[in-house]
């Protein structure tokens, strides 16, 4: 049984988290989506593809110190390698410019991205089940960092999709 600490500290995480997606969705629909809905493709989400340059942060994950001892190393070390694939893909994206399959470099990073991101949300409450303690300094990834990173994976993907401006995905949702 969990005592009440516990139960009080997996609440604060639970709700850093959802806070964070709260918040990051609307700076997202209403200050970010308004300003590349209209852009081609390529301009439109290299911005968002320099913000994934920085996921080597993931690597906080396995840095003793940084985590606490009892953070699982099942959850760990994906979440870190899986940040440093998407990192190494947003700079292949960048790097192919509007190069002709440039798109095709798009669609992998965000997908891998994207999935890379709720695994670790699926390991971390379901598969290995990490205390939240156990993140230690690097709570602030999940909490802030993350629901970032995730939102800005789904204005790429509507980027993508999207086929005129009166039909995109996420459409006015901003208006």
């Amino acid at each position: 049984m969990q005592s009440t600490g516990n139960a009080a500290t997996l609440l604060a995480f639970a709700a850093s988290v959802a806070m964070g997606l709260l918040a990051w969705g609307a700076v997202c629909l209403n200050y970010v989506w308004p300003r590349i809905r209209e852009l081609p493709l390529h301009a439109a989400v290299r911005p968002i593809l320099h913000l994934h340059i920085f996921r080597y942060v993931g690597l906080a994950f396995i840095v003793p110190g940084v985590v606490g001892p009892g953070l699982q190393r099942a959850f760990a070390v994906p979440a870190a390698y899986g940040d440093l694939v998407a990192m190494a893909l947003a700079w292949v994206a960048l790097a192919m410019g509007s190069h002709r399959y440039s798109r095709v470099a798009i669609w992998a990073f965000s997908l891998w991205g994207f999935a890379d991101l709720l695994f670790a949300f699926y390991q971390g409450t379901i598969g290995v089940g990490i205390e939240p303690p156990s993140l230690g300094a690097a709570w602030f990834i999940p909490t802030v960092a993350v629901p970032f990173l995730l939102w800005t994976h789904v204005l790429v993907f509507a980027s993508l999709l999207r086929t005129s401006n009166a039909g995109s995905v996420l459409g006015h949702a901003s208006s």
